[in-house]
């Protein structure tokens, strides 16, 4: 019983507590804030916790617009600087008045007035009267800048070594820097003097007109000032005694041999160069004098290659080396084909050989003084001519139709190939075996060296006329000859030898005196080779036996 009276009297208590909290709280919302409610504990706990409530809501509240508000100057921001400006107004159009509540400007600016202003009326008086107040206020203004800054500077060219120069008189040191800009000027048109070519506003005459006429149509202006290609003929003479000439980037810098090189030549196009030697090998450069990219390379396992040669219409290489047989390698089909032995001849070896300029008629050195001439389309043998001796070189002329060989019995032949006869035979002044033969390119000279190294220039028709006397004998070098060229506008004699080294020496054709400069001081040609010329003459390159080419540019000459 004791137990149960103390739970009655807990749950009584319970009870009457919470019945007691429902009175306060219901007299609370009848009569507001009144003393009464002051006593009750409950009560205050209750509003406490209600105040504290509404605290919170309101800071929620706060933060919620404060975000409202940055969420909407943020869009304010983007669409201010990334939206499109509104169309410029025109006159005669009507514009609605702002709608309070909608995001429109709260002002526009009219950027149509500029159209009208030539509509507006406008007067003398006002014009005068705005350039004279403009005057007043620029009166008291400060300018921005002088400019004559120049005449007060002062440069003292006694100070630097190079400045010296431009003094005119010995004891002058200081200049305005307006003189200093001026004697500047002077000596850059000194050492550079004006290209003619280049005034835009220049009048050139007219070839073919008289001197008091000009070309009043422009016709030369409009040749300069377009891209069409010219054909420059450059009719300048080439001056003796000194050379102009830059070493280049080497032709096969991108890829050397490992081996003597044997044949350098350009191909017809100028940009092509190949380059073939005893490690097997033929490449193809493409010459810019800058990289020289290297295009291909072939490896002919059988055969060290001795010579190799673009035919002249510049569709096929003819290899060979000591060996029966001889290759052909077609540039269109890039195909290899391998030809011989020849039929009825048992030579060992094709190493040397020539081609026509017509790119017909390929001939090889043979066996006892014997010269094969093969088609340079069915390479099949066409003919053979027998000389007095052994052929040791080979020389075409008259566009292929006549051959020129020697040897050693020491004379010159000349053949003619349409008859298959010998026309003429002299003897090379001075030569017991000819070793090397050049002609130029128009058969007018043609050069033979020998096993002493004496080279002698004759000029062909001369030579052929029963005058034997070389026009020049030249002596620079005392080892046998090896290969010689003429450059394409036969000013330049390009002589060497394989057993000397730097043995290679460049000869003015029509002074014929050897150019002193080459190949210089400070360059070496190490045991040249071989050597070619450019078609432009612009480049000149020299194979040597440590497996480099040497690629020079000639100064004198503007194309490749």
């Amino acid at each position: 019983m004791v137990a149960y009276r103390a739970i009655s009297s807990g749950n009584m208590s319970l009870i009457s507590q919470n019945a007691l909290q429902k009175r306060c709280l219901e007299k609370r919302r009848t009569d507001g804030d009144s003393d009464e409610f002051i006593g009750c504990t409950v009560a205050v706990g209750a509003e406490d916790a209600n105040e504290t409530k509404s605290e919170n809501g309101n800071k929620e509240r706060k933060r919620k617009k404060a975000k409202e508000k940055e969420e909407e100057e943020s869009r304010q921001l983007v669409s201010s600087l990334f939206s499109a400006l509104p169309a410029p107004l025109q006159f005669g159009t009507v514009v609605e008045a702002a709608v309070p509540g909608k995001d429109v400007p709260s002002f526009f600016l009219d950027r149509s007035a500029g159209d009208g202003m030539e509509d507006l009326p406008v007067y003398e008086e006002d014009l005068t009267g705005e350039d004279e107040r403009n005057d007043v206020d620029n009166r008291g203004r400060k300018p921005a800048w002088v400019d004559d800054e120049d005449e007060r500077t002062e440069v003292d060219i006694t100070k630097v070594a190079r400045l010296r120069k431009l003094r005119k008189e010995a004891g002058e040191c200081v200049i305005s820097g307006k003189e200093y800009e001026a004697r500047l000027r002077g000596h850059h048109a000194k050492l550079n003097p004006f290209a003619g070519w280049a005034d835009m506003d220049r009048k050139a005459p007219v070839p073919g007109l008289s001197d008091g006429v000009s070309d009043e149509e422009g016709g030369v202006d409009d040749i300069l000032q377009n891209n069409d290609e010219l054909v420059v003929k450059d009719n300048a003479k080439l001056l003796p005694d000194m050379l102009g000439f830059s070493r280049l980037i080497d032709g096969n810098a991108q890829e050397r041999s490992s081996g003597p090189i044997n044949s350098v030549q350009f191909h017809r196009n100028g940009q092509l160069m190949l380059v073939a030697g005893l490690d097997k090998h033929l490449r193809f450069f493409q010459i810019d004098g800058k990289r020289n990219p290297k295009i291909q390379s072939i490896y002919i396992e059988d055969c060290p290659i001795h010579k190799a040669s673009f035919l002249p219409d510049g569709s096929e290489v003819i290899l060979s080396g000591r060996r029966k047989f001889f290759y052909s390698f077609d540039l269109v089909n890039a195909a290899v084909s391998k030809i011989g032995p020849l039929t009825g001849r048992d030579e060992k070896s094709l190493e040397h050989f020539e081609i026509s300029p017509d790119s017909k008629t390929i001939a090889f050195v043979g066996n006892e003084g014997c010269i094969l001439l093969v088609s340079s389309k069915t390479k099949q043998l066409i003919g053979t001519l027998k000389m007095n001796g052994n052929v040791r070189s080979l020389a075409f002329a008259d566009g292929g139709n006549q051959l020129l060989s020697s040897g050693g019995d020491g004379h010159v032949y000349h053949w003619d190939l349409r008859t298959r006869k010998c026309i003429h035979k002299g003897t090379d002044e001075g030569s017991l075996a000819g070793v090397s033969l050049c002609t130029s390119h128009d058969s007018s000279l043609f050069a033979t060296g020998s096993t002493s190294g004496i080279v002698n220039v004759y000029k062909r028709d001369e030579f052929l006329g029963r005058k034997r006397k070389p026009l020049k004998t030249i002596e620079n070098l005392t080892t046998e000859i090896g290969e010689m060229k003429f450059n394409h506008d036969a000013q330049i004699l390009a002589i060497s030898s394989r057993k000397e080294r730097n043995g290679m020496r460049l000869v003015h054709v029509p002074s014929l005196t050897v150019y002193q400069n080459w190949p210089g001081p400070g360059f070496s040609l190490h045991y040249p080779r071989c050597l070619d010329f450019s078609p432009g003459n612009g480049f000149l390159s020299v194979g040597h036996a440590g497996g480099k080419i040497l690629l020079y540019k000639l100064h004198h000459y503007s194309h490749s």
